[in-house]
């Protein structure tokens, strides 16, 4: 239920812990990662699929037979975000339940526990809620679940990484200098650090494709893996024209499916978005329209390719004037903030964000000037 964070690969496994003596007999659009002791049920004939008290359960992969997979089903554990997709952002698996033989219970109880598998997010005890109903003949019947619970696992940025992820430099038509991300923004640099151009060997090897590689990173004064820019390019009577660049300075990874939100006043005047899909989102209800989503178009540039010639995806904003709000004075015409797949960006010190030359330094050039031209003037007569 992410509007704009989404869960890439190696995917979500699922954990939780069994109140009772519980197993897994069988399952349909997942797997569990073990099996476990079921040698309690070695008379019996059939061994249930997964005996753990703490089962790992991970999604099936894309293609799998059809008389494994259910709705919802069989993507690897890749969840996109509910913006850029409205069917890919559920997951969804069925299990039968039963018990050791040494325990008979009808009664089941709720596992604890719950963990996705995915860093950052941390999960809370199920808890009972309404009913699932299921729509059968076209919507004239309806079924319901004999139960169901609820689990909500929330995500935060600071338990996912102990660095930023990204970070932001900004620079206008107005202003001769590029303002730079701030220097060891997602840490100093390190040694592993790579030069430009320069390819080292240990990238040719073959990784777990079951687990997340950490990030190796072209070398910079930010150590940023993901780098955005916004330029501020060309100014109309009615319209004002940014352009925004994503560079990917991670040389062991592919963004898939990756997104930008950015928080900005004049959001709720976007006219055109070139390149980019767009939609607004409104964090806050309606009454204030100032936060928008950018993601790549489907096999154009939805995917942002690792370090590169070509590791880098780009979009311009034509966006109109608010005449009682619009200026280039303080910065305004910068975004507040910015976040690359749901994790915020560190951005420059406002101090430091690109300004309009000085009025009072400008006139002042203007008087030395004529006052030299008339002194030179009265130099010829004399």
């Amino acid at each position: 239920m992410q509007e704009y964070r989404h869960v890439d690969k190696p995917g979500w496994k699922l954990k939780w812990h069994w109140k009772n003596k519980e197993v897994i007999w069988s399952m349909e659009g997942a797997e569990t990662t073990e099996q476990g002791n079921c040698s309690a049920f070695a008379s019996s004939g059939t061994l249930p699929h997964c005996c753990l008290r703490r089962p790992t359960i991970v999604d099936l992969l894309p293609g799998t037979s059809l008389n494994t997979q259910v709705s919802n089903c069989c993507r690897g554990g890749v969840l996109t975000s509910m913006t850029q997709d409205h069917v890919n952002h559920i997951s969804a698996f069925h299990m039968v339940i039963g018990s050791f033989p040494d325990y008979d219970s009808d009664e089941f109880i709720m596992p604890s526990n719950f963990d996705i598998g995915v860093p950052g997010y941390s999960c809370d005890n199920s808890t009972s809620v309404a009913a699932t109903k299921f729509s059968q003949d076209k919507g004239r019947h309806k079924t319901q679940a004999l139960a169901t619970w609820k689990v909500e696992c929330v995500y935060s940025q600071f338990r996912a990484s102990q660095s930023p992820k990204c970070c932001v430099s900004l620079s206008a038509f107005y202003y001769q200098n590029i303002v730079p991300c701030p220097a060891c923004s997602c840490g100093c640099r390190s040694p592993q650090c790579v030069e430009h151009g320069k390819t080292p060997s240990f990238l040719k090897q073959k990784h777990d494709p079951e687990e997340e590689v950490a990030p190796v990173v072209e070398c910079s004064n930010h150590n940023c893996p993901i780098h955005i820019h916004w330029h501020v390019k060309v100014n109309y009577r009615e319209y004002w024209r940014v352009k925004i660049t994503a560079t990917n300075l991670n040389m062991m990874k592919n963004y898939t499916d990756w997104n930008l939100v950015v928080l900005h006043p004049n959001l709720k005047s976007v006219q055109q978005v070139f390149s980019f899909n767009y939609k607004s989102l409104t964090p806050y209800g309606n009454s204030i329209n100032d936060t928008g989503m950018f993601w790549g178009v489907k096999f154009y540039n939805d995917v942002l390719l690792q370090a590169g010639d070509y590791g880098n995806v780009q979009t311009e904003l034509l966006l109109k004037k608010d005449i009682e709000k619009f200026t280039f004075r303080e910065g305004w015409a910068f975004p507040r903030r910015i976040l690359f797949n749901g994790d915020e960006c560190v951005m420059p010190s406002p101090d430091d964000y690109p300004r309009l030359p000085s009025a009072s330094s400008s006139s002042s050039s203007v008087v030395v000037s004529f006052v030299t031209i008339v002194f030179c003037f009265l130099l010829l007569i004399v």
